[in-house]
């Protein structure tokens, strides 16, 4: 998302807050924003607290003269990758359909050559009225794209359909409005982190696997236009919030969650699944005692994820199977092996020897036949 531009414009509404919110996170995504405030936006949320979250100078009216001289209102609209009207009222709304330039907002709305993405935020009876919906279809038909509105409680003390979508939701709307494409239309399935396999109800085996490696290919993939499902282990990532999450622990828990993640496309196998368990795990704390034997426990193997996938008929195999080679010695010779045993098409070789488990930067060889690549 590094280099993409945003003009958002905050209209009146009570929703305007959660605008803050968006602006926090189209920033954390390395998103540039610039910001329109309305005269009716600025009765909710200031120009100064927007001004401070999206570092730059907000725009609020269509005859400043030092605003035209410095940016102009043509450029502003043309500037950005995307308009984003969040939230957008149903009268903002209403001059949109109609073509009405009466203001900064509307202005740069009728000038832009840009995509636009609407937010609409409105009382239930407002947006079911007709004339609102007559609007709402004619910006559809003229290309604009909406996110929500969502059902729920409101402001007004009524109930139904018109709260402002989510900022989480507006971001993944405006991350799928900037794909590249050339993965949309595709599902893709990743695991990510490592299995806890329980000893008893304190105690559990596990690794050191951060996550962070899985989690990343999984925001790259949404990045690219796929439509991801994230099956993670215990970690302490924020998933990303355009993929689908699900939770485990264990490495039979994980199986599952794959098995009914599928058909996909893609599958990646990024997590690192404790290779045995316990057989049988106590059911209470095991207590060490002075002066007894220690505890003896019987391992058994955990499912291979990588190979049982792989190894599915045609019919429900992902076209792409990826899976990953932790090692600390003879990293080539082994990968090349897991290739081979494991029956998938890639082989990420993921020298583990130093500080790559749990840290920020790491360095791999991809495997797709018997030469790195």
């Amino acid at each position: 998302m590094n280099g993409r531009k945003v003009l958002l414009i905050i209209s009146g509404g009570i929703s305007a807050y959660k605008s803050l919110s968006l602006i926090r996170l189209l920033r954390k995504s390395e998103i540039t924003v610039r910001v329109i405030l309305t005269k009716a936006g600025k009765e909710f949320v200031t120009p100064l607290s927007v001004s401070a979250l999206c570092g730059g100078k907000v725009y609020c009216d269509l005859f400043d003269l030092d605003d035209e001289a410095e940016m102009g209102h043509i450029e502003l609209s043309r500037s950005a990758d995307l308009l984003v009207v969040a939230p957008a009222t149903a009268d903002l709304m209403a001059k949109m359909a109609n073509g009405l330039a009466n203001d900064l907002a509307s202005t740069c709305l009728l000038a832009t050559d840009k995509p636009v993405l609407l937010a609409p935020a409105m009382n239930v009876r407002m947006w079911e009225n007709a004339a609102n919906q007559r609007n709402i279809q004619t910006l559809i038909n003229d290309g604009s794209s909406l996110v929500g509105p969502n059902e729920g409680d409101m402001a007004c003390g009524e109930f139904g359909l018109g709260r402002m979508a989510e900022p989480e939701e507006i971001l993944a709307a405006i991350k799928a409005s900037f794909s590249s494409g050339c993965l949309a239309g595709k599902t893709a399935l990743v695991t990510a982190g490592p299995t806890y396999e329980p000893i008893d109800p304190v105690r559990y085996l596990a690794n050191r696997s951060s996550g962070k490696q899985g989690y990343a290919i999984a925001k790259s993939l949404a990045d690219l236009g796929a439509e991801v499902t994230l099956v993670s282990g215990p970690v302490n990532i924020t998933p990303p919030s355009e993929v689908h999450l699900l939770q485990v622990e264990t490495a039979q828990e994980m199986l599952v969650a794959a098995q009914k993640s599928l058909p996909v496309d893609i599958a990646i196998f990024t997590a690192a699944v404790a290779d045995w368990r316990i057989d049988k795990p106590n059911d209470q704390k095991i207590k060490k005692q002075i002066g007894e034997p220690i505890p003896e426990m019987e391992f058994i193997e955990n499912p291979d994820i990588l190979a049982i996938i792989s190894a599915l008929p045609k019919a429900t195999r992902p076209k792409l199977v990826i899976g990953f080679a932790a090692e600390t010695e003879n990293l080539l010779e082994n990968a090349a092996n897991k290739l081979s045993t494991k029956n998938c098409d890639w082989i990420i070789a993921n020298d583990i020897s130093g500080d790559v488990m749990g840290g920020d930067h790491n360095q791999v060889a991809l495997l797709m036949g018997d030469e790195p690549q």
